[in-house]
């Protein structure tokens, strides 16, 4: 199994390139089911997310072909995708698949909505708490489907199709409007999403269906209207550029020192995030063709924040930051407000000598002067990286396990950080 080495207290200097995001790619890789045209995604990064979803989709009978990075320095325009699901041949996504990932729960809208039947196995995923699907299931039956549960797996119909409907949310859920709206693209009539997630990922998908047919009004806000259409079009569409990487690397900029280009980044795809970062002193600004990021010498500020959805601080930052203010000069207080069991990163941070009480969904940070390297374990996407940022501020040597978790998210960490100076390498055993 691999393990990540890191030697810290080197400054980052030079240049990262932002891969996709993947929280884009996954719902714009299962839009392909909605059409029998082929769907053609670039900039799609090289994740094992990515390639599970991959195995799910040909096993639906989705025909997948994939260009390769190209040579030299575009060598991080990422992979090519050409999706298509002429002839959709099973509408059971099965457990041993569907409980790796989450994300492939969202096959479920796509499927019933062309094939008018499914049945998607009930979801596993990062250990950050229960994440019940029952909005998904509520925004579903309003368009018509019929569902019931049955040995852990979802069996959704609809005989006659979907029918367009208003579909109201009682909270946010970035999964759910992925769903229901992709489901909507296929239902008779018009849908209206209210209380809809407005994170850029939404709007990447959003604006992929719109190209392949769909009329939506509402991008990027809370409020979509969907008119389905009988057929959907292929089409060409980019990935946008991952916005958690961005911030996971502007954070270990800040957290390390130096001064780093975030190539191809966008910064109003996570602005609160951003001028969090500012107020622990960093130097954050829009340049062209990405963003800069450098911390030459000043102390780290302590800050208050709590997560809340876009465009709020994002929950998938938040074990970033926690890391960077661990050797913060004072006190900072974070609050988590979108998963319970997400602050399982601080008894791995504790190790390296951090000094963090947790209360309820509040944890409060003291700052310490030193951090010293020490083996720790990954326990789920976002908490492994913490341990990356920490590891580079961290006095000694750290030994990442369980790494595993790094490459669902994060495409060639080790490689863009070596890149500009820091003593990470990848420990490959047996």
């Amino acid at each position: 199994m691999d393990r990540i080495k890191i030697t810290g207290g080197n400054k980052l200097s030079g240049t990262i390139p932002i891969s996709g995001a993947k929280n884009a790619a996954l719902p714009l890789m299962i839009a392909s089911l909605l059409t029998d045209d082929r769907l053609t995604l670039k900039n799609v990064p090289n994740l094992a997310d990515v390639n599970l979803l991959a195995r799910i989709l040909r096993n639906h009978g989705v025909d997948l072909a994939v260009d390769g990075k190209r040579a030299g320095p575009v060598a991080y325009l990422g992979e090519t995708f050409h999706l298509t699901a002429r002839d959709i041949v099973d509408t059971t996504a099965p457990y041993e698949m569907v409980s790796r990932m989450r994300a492939s729960f969202w096959v479920l809208g796509p499927l019933i909505a062309r094939m008018r039947k499914a049945r998607v196995s009930l979801p596993g995923g990062c250990a950050i708490g229960t994440r019940p699907v029952d909005l998904h299931l509520t925004g579903l039956k309003a368009l018509g489907a019929e569902l019931d549960i049955d040995g852990g797996y979802v069996l959704a119909r609809a005989p006659n199709g979907l029918v367009g409907n208003r579909v109201t949310f009682p909270k946010v859920s970035v999964g759910a409007t992925h769903n229901v709206l992709m489901a909507a693209a296929l239902a008779k009539g018009e849908t209206l999403i209210e209380n809809a997630a407005r994170e850029p990922e939404i709007g990447d998908v959003a604006e992929c269906l719109t190209k392949m047919g769909v009329e939506i009004e509402g991008i990027g806000t809370s409020t979509l209207r969907i008119q389905g259409k009988p057929r959907l079009e292929g089409a060409i569409h980019s990935v946008l550029p991952d916005r958690i990487e961005t911030g996971t690397f502007a954070f270990a900029v800040a957290a390390a020192g130096g001064d780093v280009i975030l190539q191809g980044a966008c910064g109003r795809h996570l602005q609160a995030a951003l001028d969090t970062l500012s107020r622990t002193g960093a130097t954050v600004e829009t340049v062209e063709g990405g963003i800069r990021v450098a911390r030459n010498g000043a102390e780290i500020s302590p800050v208050t924040l709590e997560t809340q959805p876009f465009p709020g601080f994002p929950t998938d930052l938040q074990a970033q930051m926690m890391a960077l203010v661990t050797r913060a000069d004072g006190n900072s207080v974070i609050r988590e407000t979108i998963f319970e069991n997400r602050f399982m990163h601080v008894q791995e941070l504790a190790r390296l000598g951090a000094d963090i009480q947790l209360h309820g969904d509040t944890a409060t940070i003291k700052g310490v002067k030193t951090l010293r390297g020490a083996p720790v374990m990954a326990t789920d996407l976002r908490a492994s990286v913490s341990l990356v940022i920490a590891g580079l501020m961290a006095d000694g040597e750290t030994m990442i396990n369980r790494v595993y978790h790094l490459d669902r998210g994060f495409e060639r960490l080790e490689e863009k950080l070596s890149r500009c100076g820091a003593d990470v390498t990848r420990v490959t055993e047996g």
